[in-house]
């Protein structure tokens, strides 16, 4: 009987793969893989900045409305990107032999969304742990070959990026819910442009070279001044809070931004993999975006609880 799951040679041969095609789109040519075609025009820091542009304006658009019009309506789009981002990592783990299983994992994300807004946080933890168990008992039931890898490959999809989303609900369901998010993004996305301008002019000394080659120590400096400025003028605009929380805030999320984009890098390079799909032109994968946003996301929801405490 013919197994379901890949033997040891062929993981190796598709690591192997994987690898070879990470050297080739990070070796910055000027041609295509495609029969010889011109590839795309990319900046400095690696990306096609038109595409990656528009595809921002066009998300942070979608993001706006969906906040104006109704909670309920952003809590859809979050559940449908952390879909897309258990999808992708779910499809990533895969080539390392790990196979998650799908309905606890999509489930799961589902009911943690929703437990988070309705519920709190005491829900939110309570539905992550039926999660794992859910993940435990359906795996368990597809036969004990290889369970408990694929078991915790489950139960790490449920935490990253399930349960970490499950934050900005939390964030949202507050009265002034709305600000929250905002600022929350605002922030983030500051520390994402602030590492990239410094990195792009100033950048020279690596930060993290074996893992993200492109990221410097100058480039962190800019993200942590753009998010203090923008934590700042947020709290101190949007949510009247004192501005020196701002400060406190943005050097906190700068620093938890990173370490998601250092994380996810790391997840990307162990696997062979350059980006988790190709869904968002010149930004790769939707976890590619939701790497930053799902750590600082329990970050400022609990700075935010310190220095702004709902009433």
């Amino acid at each position: 009987m013919t197994s379901p799951y890949p033997t040891r040679r062929e993981l190796r041969e598709s690591r192997a793969a994987g690898s070879t095609a990470v050297a080739d789109d990070s070796s910055g040519g000027g041609t295509d893989r495609r029969r010889g075609a011109p590839a795309a025009k990319t900046s400095r820091a690696g990306r096609n900045l038109p595409a990656a542009i528009a595809v921002g304006v066009t998300l942070g658009a979608l993001v706006i409305v969906s906040l104006v019009v109704a909670k309920e309506l952003f809590l859809g789009i979050v559940a449908v990107a952390v879909g897309f981002g258990v999808w992708e990592l779910r499809k990533a783990l895969a080539q390392a032999g790990i196979h998650v299983p799908l309905v606890p994992s999509m489930v799961g994300m589902v009911s943690m969304l929703g437990s988070a807004f309705w519920g709190g946080a005491q829900a939110l933890a309570v539905t992550f742990g039926l999660t794992c168990v859910g993940v435990l008992l359906w795996r368990v039931a597809d036969g004990v070959k290889d369970a408990v890898r694929d078991v915790a490959g489950g139960m790490f999809v449920a935490l990253y990026p399930s349960f970490l989303a499950g934050f900005a609900a939390l964030l949202l369901a507050a009265d002034d819910g709305v600000a929250r998010v905002i600022v929350f993004i605002l922030v983030t996305v500051l520390s994402d442009i602030g590492g990239y301008v410094f990195g792009v002019l100033w950048g020279r000394h690596p930060m993290a070279p074996s893992v993200s080659p492109k990221k410097s120590w100058e480039g962190f400096a800019g993200s942590v001044l753009a998010c203090m400025l923008g934590a700042s003028l947020g709290i101190s605009l949007g949510l009247h809070g004192p501005w020196w929380a701002g400060l406190l805030m943005g050097a906190a999320v700068a620093i938890g931004a990173t370490v998601g984009d250092l994380t996810e890098s790391t997840i990307k390079r162990d696997l062979g993999i350059k980006d988790m799909s190709h869904i968002l032109p010149g930004h790769g994968g939707v976890m590619d975006r939701l790497d930053s946003l799902l750590v600082t996301a329990p970050l400022s929801w609990a700075l935010l609880m310190v220095f702004v405490p709902i009433q």
